[in-house]
């Protein structure tokens, strides 16, 4: 087979913070496979085919992409951020598990990207800078049960925490409840960070003690950053500056 797919992270939404290496596998590309969105940010050329579908498919995505690369196409699946968090690359390797063996034989690779918790931690200072770990709040594909045992063991073992996929207009209310149970496994007023569209002209980032946080100050747009018992803030210039010590402090 001379086909092969590859799984590409776009990164946070800036065009610039694409790796060279996944601008060289797009260029390279026969056919382009992702959500809407995603594929909307390639540019169309002569020769290029794009591919683009709706969010809750990934499995049926996955299969496609490797039905042309079957055929000898070369394929780019796109995800926003890294493709192997919270994105296509696992997806596409669940199809190889459960497809014909001969997918096995495929030329597959992942390529890096910038993931949306690393450009918001950049932009408030190094909120991830100690022990952290990454909690997809979405219920879609796992109980409301298993996030919330999962928020408290991150509280109880002292990690910052960044969230994914936060709050929808049709889940609106699971973010509500991750900030209760949050506030009673936390009991104090540690930094948490809202990091709206981040790279892109609709950036913004708003820092509140945990105290303070809203369900409404979140959307599916936004990465939050909660930070550990030891995050600290620093004031420069009236903005504060976000970032946990390496070591941990008495």
């Amino acid at each position: 087979m001379t086909g092969r797919i590859v799984i590409a992270g776009l990164g946070p939404g800036d065009d610039t913070l694409i790796t060279p290496q996944v601008s060289l596998a797009i260029t390279q590309a026969t056919d382009i496979v992702g959500y809407i969105p995603y594929v909307a940010r390639i540019e169309p050329r002569p020769g290029l085919t794009l591919h683009a579908s709706d969010n809750r498919v990934e499995i049926d995505r996955s299969r496609h992409a490797l039905e042309m690369a079957a055929e000898g196409k070369q394929v780019v699946v796109v995800s926003s951020g890294d493709p192997g968090v919270f994105a296509m690359a696992s997806a596409v390797f669940e199809a190889v598990e459960a497809g014909p063996t001969s997918w096995r034989n495929l030329d597959i690779q992942v390529l890096p990207g910038i993931t949306a918790m690393l450009a918001a931690s950049a932009r408030a200072g190094a909120p991830l800078g100690h022990d952290f770990c990454a909690i997809n709040l979405s219920d879609n594909l796992k109980p409301w049960e298993l996030i919330e045992k999962r928020l408290r063991l991150a509280v109880e073992g002292d990690f910052a925490m960044a969230f994914y996929n936060p709050r929808s207009k049709s889940r609106p209310e699971g973010f509500a409840r991750a900030l209760e149970v949050l506030r009673k496994a936390c009991g104090d007023s540690r930094p948490v960070i809202f990091a709206r569209a981040v790279s892109t002209p609709d950036e913004h980032i708003d820092v509140v003690p945990l105290t303070e946080a809203r369900p409404e100050m979140a959307d599916m747009r936004t990465v939050v950053i909660v930070g550990s018992s030891q995050t600290r803030i620093i004031t420069r210039n009236g903005a504060p500056i976000v970032y946990t010590p390496r070591s941990v402090l008495p």
